[in-house]
């Protein structure tokens, strides 16, 4: 089979043996998958990666162990990124996203979807249905994500909420977060992109030259960018709550004393749980199809990273080659 391999900032592509399928799993065949901005972070040297990069997909069960049913076979799915061990104290209290010794999808040593032929636990999968398309399920994960801040604070409907940063990430969460019935105020650098969120009621404005101080409660910081997460941290008023979704190959320099002074609480927030982006997408309640700028077959690999790292391009996906 074809896989993408990175590796010294360099975008191959390999012929590599069908992966074997372990006790527990099932052999997925890529039908989608999109390249995010951790997956260039890993072309630039974040986690020091070298392999198969790829998190963000939509596939086909085409095989399972013997121990698991027939019944996936077939079956279109999306897949949690972490595979946890199920065992230790953090799975026991459903954080498998945190257990110790996972690895992880594409990112931390289990080769990742930009394959034809990919592996997955199957209690790490999610059926897709007939409502959610396949480029739309690709973005599964992603608004995973962005639904992951409501489980981590409790941000009351009606509340003013600030997004900083219009790329994908920063699109998603502003239309989880109005969907949720916050009042969005999305800042952006991109007129062209922050439209795609204007339709869902979404406030947009371009970066003012002057941000306002101690102005919203919750501000949330989707720049990628150390400017974007002092920004944050500006914009946030006191006793308030700043939420980092940004992933930044690299240290960020900080002032720490507006946070301690003015009590800021700084919130990492990661991985999702799959079942509210199921619903949010399934109710049309998100628009992705905006997102997507460009889709490229898989044996061009090279050229479609290329395009998801030029300057204003948001969602690039790649597709089995033909």
């Amino acid at each position: 089979m074809l896989s993408v391999h990175l590796e010294s900032g360099r975008v191959e592509l390999r012929s590599q043996p069908l992966p074997r399928i372990p006790a527990g799993f099932a052999r997925i065949r890529l039908l989608a998958a999109g390249i995010c901005s951790t997956d260039l972070e890993l072309q630039r040297g974040y986690y020091g990666f070298s392999g198969t990069p790829g998190h963000e997909f939509a596939g086909e069960v085409v095989a399972v162990h013997a121990d698991e049913s027939k019944d996936w076979l077939g079956r279109r799915v999306a897949g949690e990124i972490n595979l946890a061990c199920g065992k230790c104290e953090w799975c026991k209290r459903g954080l498998g996203r945190h257990c110790p010794t996972r690895t992880v999808l594409g990112i931390v040593r289990h080769p990742g979807a930009f394959r034809e032929f990919l592996t997955l636990p199957v209690r790490n999968l999610h059926r897709v249905p007939t409502s959610i398309s396949t480029e739309q399920a690709v973005f599964i994960e992603p608004v995973a994500a962005a639904c992951e801040i409501l489980a981590q604070v409790k941000i009351p409907r009606g509340d003013a909420v600030a997004v900083l940063g219009d790329g994908k990430l920063g699109l998603l969460v502003a239309q989880v977060l109005q969907a949720h019935g916050a009042r969005v105020h999305l800042v952006g650098r991109h007129r062209d992109k922050m439209r795609i969120v204007e339709k869902r009621g979404v406030t947009t404005e371009l970066v003012p030259k002057k941000l306002p101080r101690c102005a919203y409660r919750w501000v949330v910081d989707a720049t990628g960018s150390a400017e974007g997460l002092r920004a944050a941290v500006t914009m946030c008023e006191p006793r308030g709550t700043v939420i980092m979704k940004s992933t930044v190959h690299g240290l960020i320099s900080i002032d720490t004393a507006p946070v301690i002074v003015n009590e800021v609480t700084l919130v990492g927030s990661r991985c999702g749980r799959f079942e509210p982006a199921l619903r949010l997408l399934a109710g049309k309640k998100i628009d992705v199809a905006g997102l997507i700028d460009e889709d490229f077959p898989l044996d061009q690999a090279p050229a479609a990273f290329q395009r998801a790292a030029t300057k204003g391009v948001l969602k690039v996906l790649l597709r089995p080659s033909r």
